[in-house]
């Protein structure tokens, strides 16, 4: 048995062992403790200076800055003076932002810097500093978002950089200028993003992406470019590509023998009469064409390895031309190949106009699924012909309606429209050209119309495609209605529907 004296002697042991328990984290390698760190705001990651000689050390040789977790406005960031081993005061003025300078400039020497991202109001002088400390740490990914007071023009040393690897420099307007000599430059960078970069008056940057500078590029972002008239981009190992709010583009030509990925965004100038705009990319497999102005020439070619497109334009008017309209049939030919196509009410618009109808599109025999975003009335029927004659093979149709102001004020439920013995036009005219797209209707499964307010229209197109989608597997109607959810409205309708003539005994239906 355990004496009182031996009890007593056994826990001030254990008391004492605890008071000297190990301290595991600290003796962790460096790396290991690099890592622990990276999940960690930069703040929490400056705090720890204090701690040790060794954790002062790794904080001034830390790899990764980045310093738009702190907030600028409520000056929340403290800076280490690291020398003393206390916290400095905060930010004498946050618009400087002076931690990042005092971060910098008690970096170990031979410490290079993987990351450095910051933003914020800067003089030209502060910025300057800034840049060719962090090029001096052979900087890996520099990422700068922020404003000045004129342009501001990029040094050289950021050009000849042979460690940067990823660059983005998003300024704020009026923005900045590229050295007017690229040659030899850029030749480790991987990933560009360039937003408000002024090109007024700077003819040697037309063919900024089409010579020997940017040998590795394999991302390239560009956003709201100033003065970027022209732009041609050619980089051999180039995979994915960004271009939005250039508005004064006239011609854009892009040739990438390793483009995947195309985005184009708000471009174009809409009064220019001499536009164009030229792909060439046998393994584009996505591109998202929206909210640009048709240009007069359009050339696709070689899109072989096409799975994706988006395609929107700007609202047609009475001053587009009949160029124009020969320009979007050259678009959605040259995406023939497209596996997935998404189009915006302008398309159809366009496919449907009257004087347009002699041009007809190459058929999209890869094509398995179409999304419409469309206004399905009579005067659109001409496009979606267009489209389901053009599209033999099609396993799955998305019509997201777009409504008119006058069908989302009618209330009463329009029970005769829904009756099996009725047809209207538009059925009518589906009927007399169904022999026309017979193979889209062998081969559409699945059907579906989100914003559906029963219109004589929509209700046409449901009834011919129940009466003649042999293939048909299911049909989803998403009601615009705010009593969509009514079961008795939804009982309704499918008692009228069965009695439909059904091509597929498979098809089921279904109300969302």
């Amino acid at each position: 048995m355990e004496t009182r004296s031996s009890k007593r002697k056994r826990l001030l042991q254990a008391k004492s062992e605890s008071q000297t328990a190990i301290d595991r984290i600290t003796h962790l390698p460096d790396d290991v403790l690099r890592r622990i760190l990276l999940l960690l705001p930069i703040k929490t990651v400056a705090q720890t200076s204090v701690l040790s000689k060794r954790w002062k050390l790794l904080w001034s040789s830390f790899p990764d800055l980045d310093f738009t977790t702190v907030d600028p406005h409520c000056i929340s960031c403290f800076c280490f003076n690291l020398c003393g081993g206390r916290p400095a005061s905060v930010f004498p003025n946050p618009k400087t932002l002076n931690c990042i300078s005092q971060t910098l400039g008690i970096r170990q020497r031979g410490a290079d810097i993987r990351v450095l991202r910051f933003q914020g109001r800067l003089g030209f002088s502060r910025l300057n500093g800034l840049i060719r400390s962090a090029i001096k740490h052979n900087v890996q990914e520099l990422d700068m978002d922020v404003s000045t007071d004129d342009y501001f023009n990029v040094p050289r040393c950021v050009v000849m950089s042979e460690s940067l690897k990823s660059l983005s420099l998003m300024f704020r307007p009026p923005g900045f200028r590229l050295p007017p000599s690229l040659k030899g430059g850029f030749q480790s960078l991987q990933s560009l993003s360039l937003s408000h970069m002024v090109l007024y008056k700077k003819p040697y940057l037309l063919d900024l992406f089409s010579g020997s500078a940017f040998p590795v590029l394999r991302k390239l972002t560009m956003d709201s470019c100033c003065g970027m008239k022209f732009l041609d981009v050619g980089c051999r190992a180039l995979e994915d590509l960004t271009i939005e709010n250039c508005f004064q583009l006239h011609g854009l030509t892009v040739s990438g023998p390793r483009l995947e990925k195309l985005r184009v965004v708000s471009c174009f100038e809409s009064s220019s009469d001499k536009s164009w705009v030229k792909i060439i990319a046998p393994k584009l497999r996505v591109i998202h064409w929206e909210h640009n102005a048709i240009t007069e020439k359009s050339c696709l070619e070689n899109l072989d390895s096409m799975e994706e497109a988006f395609i929107g334009f700007f609202s047609i008017d009475e001053a587009t031309t009949a160029e124009q309209y020969k320009s979007v049939s050259n678009v959605l030919s040259g995406l023939s190949q497209a596996h997935c196509l998404t189009l915006q009410a302008q398309c159809i618009q366009i496919l449907s106009i009257n004087h347009y109808s002699t041009i007809s599109l190459h058929p999209f025999h890869n094509l398995k699924t179409l999304k419409l975003h469309t206004i399905l009335d009579k005067n659109n029927i001409g496009g979606l012909l267009c489209l389901f004659r053009s599209s033999p093979t099609l396993h799955t149709l998305i019509l997201k309606i777009i409504t008119q102001f006058k069908a989302e004020k009618r209330k009463a439920w329009n029970k005769e429209l829904w009756d099996h013995q009725s047809s209207s036009k538009e059925e009518q005219y589906w009927e007399s050209r169904s022999q026309t797209f017979k193979s889209f209707l062998q081969h559409l499964k699945v059907v579906k119309m989100e914003g559906l307010v029963e219109s004589e229209s929509e209700i046409g197109l449901i009834k011919f495609l129940l009466k003649h989608g042999m293939a048909l597997q299911e049909m989803i109607l998403c009601s615009g209605h705010c009593n969509s959810r009514d079961p008795v409205r939804r009982n309704e309708i499918r008692s009228q529907m069965m009695g439909f003539s059904w091509a597929s005994s498979s098809a089921e239906l279904a109300f969302r």
